[in-house]
């Protein structure tokens, strides 16, 4: 039998640092209000598209296995913040690395792309269907955030990662899985504004509402991620304490310690990295399982538990094993352009290109939103 390896590991984040004390220059808040409620100080916005990111990230990905770009197989790109939406951005990342022999597609399941993408990548890979396959987490969400909106600007960071796989007859990789969704509630996490229902209804890029219902979305998320674990522990026959390390989505410091409790996994085996980069969405889980093999708190054999949720809401869990390997093969020497503005003059750039600029002006969007038909009815219920 055939499994899927993780052999290569690489991450690319924009040098730019947005701390608390930055957002509350312009936002009624504090870092103390923001740490005491997220776990968070600091996040980062990026100077490049996403694909500038992702190719760096899968670069040092490569280079890590040692493994040539056009030996891959495929190409999985994990994101809800495409740069365009055609052509996709596998392609893009394709072309940067001269992976010319390489399928490419793009998986958007919000903050659980990644883990969705590692389990498509992977399931081609144990059926044989490709050998060497690479699957990324990015997001570029700086460009499209609703930034004096305090409940969801104070949350999100840009960032990428990436993970190589590897076709062996060693029981590694992904072990067990769960993937899920709570459909009935993905009202509770939109962004309106993106997406062909506002094409021609006078909707500029980036003119965006969020609607983020926090209460719900966190006891769906719990809930969510530890019936997730459960189920993906059952499905390979491992227990909670047979767990070395929990690498979780990082959300928020607050629905991390609720699931470990939920999942019965001690605080001391979950990595974090909430409090440095925010919520990265996509990108948060492949970044954090690099900087733990950075920190070395992955050990040869270790069995890591990766549990997710996202817009949609989408929930999963995946248990892997890892291999005899911690350290890389190589390096890349890929890197990103130099970046000569600080995150917060890139922040305040994108405030003074959007219609509400202000939390006052901000009623200003509903109007066009509403004449567009785009305020009431979409999306709630099965006609979403």
């Amino acid at each position: 039998m055939a499994y899927a390896a993780i052999t290569g590991w690489g991450k690319c984040l924009p040098p730019a640092v947005l701390t608390n004390a930055d957002l509350a220059t312009f936002l009624d808040t504090s870092d103390d209000w923001i740490r005491t409620r997220t776990g968070m100080r600091e996040r980062r916005i990026s100077h490049v598209p996403a694909i500038d990111m992702a190719a760096v990230a899968s670069a040092r990905a490569l280079a890590c296995a040692g493994l040539g770009a056009q030996e891959l197989d495929l190409i999985v790109y994990g994101s809800c913040s495409s740069d365009e939406q055609v052509p996709n951005s596998a392609s893009g990342v394709q072309v940067r690395l001269g992976a010319h022999n390489a399928g490419a597609m793009d998986i958007n399941t919000a903050c659980t792309s990644f883990l969705y993408g590692l389990s498509a990548a992977g399931a081609m890979v144990r059926s044989g269907v490709v050998r060497n396959a690479l699957v990324i987490g990015v997001e570029l969400i700086s460009p499209y955030m609703d930034w004096d909106n305090r409940n969801v600007s104070v949350l999100f960071g840009d960032g990428a990662a990436a993970v190589v796989l590897q076709s062996s007859e060693s029981e590694l990789g992904v072990l067990g899985e769960h993937l899920g969704c709570f459909a009935d509630a993905r009202q509770t996490l939109r962004v309106r504004g993106m997406g062909c229902s506002y094409a021609n209804q006078g909707v500029q890029y980036g003119d965006t509402l969020w609607d983020f219902d926090g209460q719900e979305i966190f006891r769906r998320a719990v809930k969510g991620m530890a019936q997730a674990t459960e189920k993906a522990l059952a499905r390979c026959g491992i227990a909670t304490d047979q767990i070395d390390l929990m690498v979780p989505h990082q959300a928020n410091l607050r629905i991390i310690e609720s699931v470990a409790k939920y999942a019965g996994v001690p605080m001391d085996k979950v990595f974090l990295t909430v409090e440095r980069y925010g919520n990265m969405s996509a990108a948060t889980v492949p970044v954090a399982l690099v900087e733990a093999l950075e920190a070395g708190r992955v050990k040869p054999g270790a069995t890591i538990l990766m549990p997710g949720f996202g817009g949609g809401l989408t929930v999963c869990s995946h248990v892997v094993r890892w291999g005899d390997r911690v350290t890389p093969i190589g390096h890349s020497a890929a890197e990103l352009p130099p970046n000569e503005r600080t995150a917060l003059e890139m922040v305040n750039a994108i405030r003074a290109q959007r219609v509400n600029r202000s939390a006052s002006e901000r009623g200003l969007m509903a109007p066009r939103f509403a004449e567009a038909g785009l305020l009431q009815g979409l999306g709630t219920g099965s006609g979403a």
